[in-house]
């Protein structure tokens, strides 16, 4: 009972998540709201079958807190914030103005020669109006600061609570569910060999998603940012993705630390073995 209730809990607050710039944003068409309910309940579905499975089959470090927390947070905050601004470009209100005041200042800081942001922004078509490109350097400046506090947080809290140490044994099949320990020779090898490559992507990713879409930019229609939902979550995905993998990449260092750990220790002669005949 204890796990049902939790499951729908979680398919609750992903459903809002999903349909929370169509509840927020002024003048969504129809279609665009059916469309958006139809994908929140099948989110909401999905994540419902994952948590209250005995073994999911999509859904990692599900029973290893406060790892999904984390991220799920972040995408609410994320999410929530670019919509404020968003909205505030048709109606301000204190807390729009604060969080657009905010989030420019923050996208000026990270605008940077070679960073993310600034390549985020030379990747927009010539014509667009400068303020609309302001707009998008505004949200592109919060989500990539909370994607960046999110990891920080990540970090402390793999130092604070000895994550996953202190949740008991850590199984990797339920957690680690496309992930199959049987295979494909040493385990710790595999995983510190996944966790470099996650890192990596991860770190890459920011700065390769501008050049990507500029390189696709050349062949075919420019992409516009000028759709509401499709900045929203075209900004949330462009952070979250990267922080996301440079997670999971550090989680998976960290288990093939403690598995590492643990046959050093199991490999060590005990005081008997020790004594002389």
């Amino acid at each position: 009972m204890s796990r049902f209730t939790g499951a729908l809990a979680r398919a609750v607050l992903v459903m809002v998540l999903i349909a929370m710039p169509s509840l927020m944003l002024p003048g969504v068409h129809r279609d665009t709201t059916q469309i958006v309910a139809l994908v929140a309940i099948f989110g909401a579905l999905l994540t419902f079958i994952e948590y209250v499975a005995t073994y999911p089959s999509l859904m990692e470090f599900r029973d290893a807190p406060p790892f999904n927390r984390l991220r799920f947070l972040s995408l609410f905050v994320t999410i929530f914030l670019l919509t404020t601004v968003v909205r505030g470009q048709n109606e301000q209100t204190t807390l729009t103005l604060l969080v657009e005041t905010i989030g420019n200042r923050l996208g000026e800081i990270i605008d940077v020669p070679y960073s993310p942001v600034r390549l985020f922004v030379l990747m927009l078509p010539d014509d667009m109006s400068l303020y609309h490109m302001i707009l998008i350097r505004t949200t592109a400046g919060i989500s990539y600061t909370i994607s960046l506090v999110t990891l920080i947080v990540f970090v402390i809290a793999l130092r604070v609570i000895d994550w996953p140490s202190r949740l008991g044994t850590f199984n990797v099949w339920i957690n680690l569910p496309t992930f199959d320990p049987t295979t494909g020779g040493d385990v710790v090898q595999r995983l510190r060999r996944d966790a470099r490559f996650n890192i990596v992507l991860g770190f890459l990713l920011p700065f390769f998603i501008p050049a990507g879409i500029r390189m696709v930019a050349s062949s075919f229609e420019p992409v516009s940012l000028e759709s509401p939902q499709t900045l929203i979550w075209t900004m949330t995905a462009w952070a979250f993705l990267p922080a996301s993998l440079l997670m999971r990449g550090i989680a998976m260092g960290r288990i093939a630390g403690m598995i590492a750990e643990k046959r050093r220790r199991s490999s060590r002669p005990t005081q008997a073995e020790l004594q002389p005949a």
